[in-house]
Formats: C-alpha cells, sequence, structure tokens
C-alpha cells in the first residue's frame, strides 16, 4: 500500500513501490523509480531518470537526479541510480551524470548528512558516512566504509579508498589512502585510523601489518616501488589493497606530514 500526501506532485509517469510513503508538496516526475518501502519527505524532489532502490529515507527538501552542472552537459539523458537502505538529509544534492546513457551511483546504506553534494559520474561504495555540507566534485569514486567529516571538499577525478577518514574541512586534490586518517589543509595522511578499523572488525594482524605500511611508505625514505613491494611482501589482503590503490592513482596520492610528532595513531592500542 502506497501512501502519497494530497500535496504531493507524483507524475503518472513515476513508478513507485509498495509502501511508498510520499510527504507534503514533495515532487515525483516523469521516469522517476522508487523501490518498495521508500519514504520521501516533505518538499523532497525525485527528478526524472532517477532509481532508488529499496527502503531509502529522502529527507525533507533534498534533490536527487537533478542536472549534472557540467558545461559540456547538452540534456542528453543520463541516470542517477540509488542503491537500498540509504539515509538521504536535509537538502542533499545528488546530480546525475554528464554524458548520453552515463550514470551517477551511490550504493547501499550510506549515511548522507545535510547539505551533501554529490556531482556528476561520482561512484559511491556502501556504508560511507559524509557529514553535513561534504561536497564532491564530477567523476570522483569512494570505495566502501569511508568517513568524510563536515565540509570537506573533493577535487573531481580523486578517489577515496575504504576505511578512510577525512577530517573536516580539508581541501583533497588527490586520492586519499584507504585504511589511513587524513586530516588538515593542505591535508596529509596523519596515521592509521585505528579506531575506524577496530570498530569494523579489522584482525589485529592485519592492523598491525597496516602500521607496518604506513612506516614503510612515509617514514624509511625508500623509493615509492621499493616500498610498495615491501607492503605487498607483508601478505595481508588489506595491505595489497593498498598497494593497488596507489598504483593505480592517476592524480597522485595525499602523503604524510614529514615531521614524525605529526603522525596521529588515532588511539590504536598496543598490539
Amino acid at each position: 500500500m502506497r501512501e502519497v500526501h494530497p500535496t504531493a506532485v507524483v507524475h503518472k509517469g513515476a513508478r513507485l513501490g509498495e509502501g511508498v510513503r510520499v510527504g507534503a508538496y514533495a515532487v515525483v516526475e516523469d521516469d522517476a523509480e522508487i523501490g518498495d518501502g521508500c519514504e520521501i519527505a516533505a518538499h523532497a524532489v525525485i527528478k526524472r531518470f532517477t532509481r532508488l532502490g529499496a527502503r531509502n529515507r529522502v529527507f525533507e527538501h533534498a534533490t536527487l537526479g537533478g542536472e549534472p552542472q557540467d558545461v559540456k552537459f547538452r540534456g542528453e539523458p543520463s541516470r542517477l541510480v540509488v542503491g537500498d537502505d540509504n539515509l538521504i538529509r536535509e537538502s542533499v544534492t545528488l546530480h546525475r551524470a554528464s554524458g548520453e546513457g552515463e550514470a551517477t551511483v551511490v550504493g547501499s546504506r550510506n549515511f548522507l548528512m545535510i547539505g551533501v553534494h554529490v556531482a556528476h559520474n561520482c561512484s559511491i561504495g556502501d556504508d560511507n558516512v559524509f557529514a553535513n555540507g561534504a561536497a564532491l566534485a564530477g567523476h570522483i569514486t569512494v570505495e566502501d566504509h569511508a568517513f568524510l567529516s563536515n565540509d570537506v571538499g573533493c577535487h573531481q577525478f580523486i578517489r577515496i579508498g575504504r576505511y578512510a577518514m577525512i577530517g573536516g574541512k580539508a581541501k583533497i586534490v588527490q586520492d586519499v589512502l584507504p585504511f589511513f586518517t587524513t586530516d588538515g589543509n593542505p591535508a596529509r595522511v596523519r596515521g592509521l585510523n585505528s579506531v575506524g578499523l577496530r570498530r569494523a572488525g579489522i584482525s589485529a594482524e592485519s592492523r598491525r601489518a597496516l602500521r607496518r605500511a604506513y612506516r614503510l611508505l612515509f617514514r624509511e625514505r625508500l623509493p615509492l616501488a621499493s616500498a610498495l613491494a615491501a607492503v605487498e611482501e607483508l601478505d595481508d589482503e588489506h595491505a595489497r589493497h593498498l598497494a593497488d590503490f596507489i598504483r593505480n592513482s592517476r592524480r597522485g596520492f595525499i602523503r604524510a606530514a614529514r615531521r614524525e610528532h605529526d603522525d596521529q595513531d588515532q588511539g590504536d592500542d598496543q598490539e
């Protein structure tokens, strides 16, 4: 059974799943698809070519599927595709892609807080948290389980690795390494995201390997190729992912602060 407030405007060409609720003055345009169990709050707008999976909650004044802010865009059909169980809070904006047939993709179980912006052609994985005002320019890739603090600003085409944590108001112009905390302006790697890794159930053995990887990359003054080879020799799946992430970087990656006392291990215990 669907519940649509009498003041909501739902186009006859929109497709609403079972159990969908649409609040007062919300707008759902033609060729939008809203999956089972979604809640669309008052004054939210779901634009055409938007696909929502199941059980998403879209809060007041959010706009999903707006046209990309791209000077190359010429009105071509493109998409915004959103997975399941996302929390999309007030005034969030998610833009559809630029380029015919292209898609902006947001995965599942993400928490996008007030005022978050995700631009055209971004690809967002699962279980990420973007705090108030975090903004992603176009063509950004975010892996899984990343945490972006308030007002983080990200340059187009960068990547953010899994289990990365970015401090508030950081300016991100290169790839953000997985598993580490990145903070400051200019942004620098500050150490292992130990608290986040523990909470995620990453083993103590893997955390030790990643801590060793940090030192190989940033403290032992090895050539990058030698450091990456040594990281791979740690024989840990997360360390291997870190090495692969660096090798696949096109814009370069954010490095650590130079002084040893700038490192922050985020309160990890001795292991």
